[in-house]
């Protein structure tokens, strides 16, 4: 073999050593994007790839993201989510003006917006040379190997109500952030944050169109401030291709004179599901922020108990079988990136970053992605008369999804209830329990499709004794629930 035809082998045996690299990395699959860009159902209720297969978003909330971590600690973390299942992190572009990075850079020339600061011919991979966005470059290709997409809000709200934007700036910078990104295949757009669409809307309307101008290859929304919904203002733009809500973190009985008593949920975020979907035409929803584990009830007061485990677990479930096309999960630690340096914190912050990531909703939030991934997607709809009686309230709520020959059915405090068997097609229903704690699935029986049927869960009636009851259609032969 001639010289150049061994180099020729050796650049192939590296190219080759270095894909399947990348494919352990990512645990082998293959990049979603390979499916086609993501794009909205037909029926307008979900997500999907070009080519037709299903998107479930499953989201982490690391609002700083791009401002506080390290190359290193941007590693870690994204292994760490996409370990867990997350396949979307929503993340921040600004949050504070002025504000650095964690390398002490800048994003802004004079904090104009218009005016982003970068340095041509600079080399990304040194640390002396690189930029604030070539940092965020570095954040958005490491998700990429990971196979997670990163929603992206260009602003936070305070900077628009602080006066840091006019309709020109933002503009301005919707444009530059489009051209930038609009061929990175894992991007989505999230306008607003944090904030009323009413209060700026002529601001949130130049950036929202100047992205949807410049980048028709992504997808977007608004997140809105807490206990609001993007439909309230942005149903009918253009640039408007889902909505996101906002739940919020308070309990039931933390309601203030200042809130619409019309419009008051609490802890019901399966109601924002449902306005939602009431709206013409129809958009996909999602809940964006719903309360985070281990921060205050209330949000603000570190003497009021703190959400947990079962409480993010309860907020997926419900707004998923409302309708939801996914679910955003957060963390207080996490959201905020919390670390040594970083003082105080906010919100009654208890651990750092580095050891909220294996706090365990966040573990807990893939056995749903992949419970409501184990059946036929596009089909499935909220259907509460599955229960015969009494649906409950409040905490003992029994809420019912299903498509043509399955259903689920998620209690919260594992209370018994009773099903209306013919909903779903077959002559024979197979049932199990799924735990939305591990993922796992006990088969009960084997049941004529027809009158009704009483269901008691496993354990006591508490609060966390959360179960999903799985009926089958027995012909169709689906794996046991949570199987591909």
């Amino acid at each position: 073999m001639r010289m150049p035809e061994i180099g020729l082998v050796l650049l192939l045996l590296a190219a080759l050593s270095a894909a399947n690299c990348d494919a352990r990395q990512s645990g082998g699959a293959r990049p979603p994007w390979d499916n086609g860009r993501l794009v909205v159902s037909q029926n307008g209720r979900f997500l999907r790839h070009e080519n037709g297969q299903p998107f479930f978003w499953l989201a982490d909330t690391a609002w700083l993201l791009f401002q506080k971590l390290d190359r290193g600690e941007v590693e870690t973390y994204l292994e760490n989510r996409s370990a867990k299942g997350f396949n979307v992190i929503q993340a921040v572009m600004l949050q504070k003006i002025p504000k650095v990075n964690a390398y002490g850079d800048m994003p802004l020339i004079d904090d104009n917006p218009a005016e982003p600061q970068t340095t041509p011919g600079s080399n990304p991979e040194v640390p002396a040379e690189y930029d604030y966005w070539d940092h965020v470059d570095f954040v958005i290709n490491k998700a990429a190997e990971k196979n997670i997409y990163v929603a992206i809000l260009p602003t936070w709200g305070n900077l628009v109500r602080e006066g840091r934007f006019t309709v020109q700036s933002a503009r301005s910078f919707g444009r530059w952030l489009a051209e930038r990104y609009r061929d990175k295949p894992n991007i989505i757009w999230i306008n607003g944050g944090d904030t009323k669409g009413d209060r700026n809307r002529e601001i949130w309307q130049a950036l929202g169109t100047a992205i949807h101008k410049a980048d028709r290859n992504h997808l977007m929304s608004f997140h809105p401030f807490g206990r609001t919904q993007s439909s309230t203002w942005f149903h009918n733009e253009e640039w408007l291709d889902f909505n996101m809500f906002q739940s919020g973190h308070r309990r039931y009985d933390q309601q203030r004179e200042s809130d619409d008593i019309a419009t008051w949920k609490g802890e019901d975020n399966w109601k924002y599901v449902l306005e939602d979907y009431a709206k013409i035409p129809p958009k996909p929803t999602i809940d964006g922020e719903p309360s985070y584990e281990n921060i205050p009830q209330g949000l603000h007061d570190p003497n009021e108990p703190y959400w947990q485990d079962k409480d993010v677990r309860r907020y997926a479930y419900w707004s998923v079988f409302a309708g939801a096309f996914g679910h955003t999960y957060g963390n207080n630690a996490v959201m905020q990136m919390h670390k040594p340096d970083s003082g105080q914190g906010n919100y009654g912050v208890r651990n750092y970053w580095n050891q909220a990531i294996d706090d365990p909703g966040a573990g807990q939030m893939q056995h749903l992605k992949t419970l409501i991934l184990s059946r036929p997607f596009f089909e499935r709809v909220f259907d509460p008369s599955m229960i015969a009686g009494d649906n409950g309230g409040k905490y003992d709520y029994v809420i019912a999804t299903r498509g043509k020959s399955y259903a689920f059915i998620y209690t919260y405090t594992g209370r018994q209830f009773d099903v209306s068997y013919g909903r779903i097609t077959g002559e024979k229903i197979r049932a199990h329990w799924y735990n939305p704690r591990n993922g796992s699935a006990e088969l009960i029986g084997y049941f004529e499709n027809k009158g009704i049927r009483h269901f008691a869960p496993p354990g006591r009636r508490e609060e966390g004794n959360d179960w999903v009851l799985v009926l089958d259609n027995a012909g169709k032969k689906f794996s046991i629930p949570g199987g591909r």
